[in-house]
């Protein structure tokens, strides 16, 4: 595996243990009915943003598209190699 590809892996690996967009802002709007400290608030407007949403959801979709892809290619060498 050479340094790309390790890199690649790296920040799909990354994308897929985060936690989504959606659970972040989710969270940021508990803790705002908690305490509504501004900081949080700019947070929460971040995290809120459809273009953060968005962008998320791409970056997951790319991970998800990438892992089947490289999944079927392992599935057909192993196939001509029987």
């Amino acid at each position: 595996m050479d340094e790309a590809e390790a890199s690649e892996h790296l920040w799909r690996e990354h994308v897929r243990r985060r936690i989504t967009a959606e659970q972040d802002r989710d969270t940021l709007a508990r803790l705002i009915e908690y305490d509504a400290d501004p900081f949080e608030v700019e947070l929460y407007e971040l995290a809120a943003d459809p273009r953060t949403l968005l962008i998320d959801r791409a970056q997951r979709r790319r991970a998800g598209q990438h892992e089947r892809h490289v999944r079927r290619l392992k599935e057909r060498r192993s196939r001509s190699d029987r």
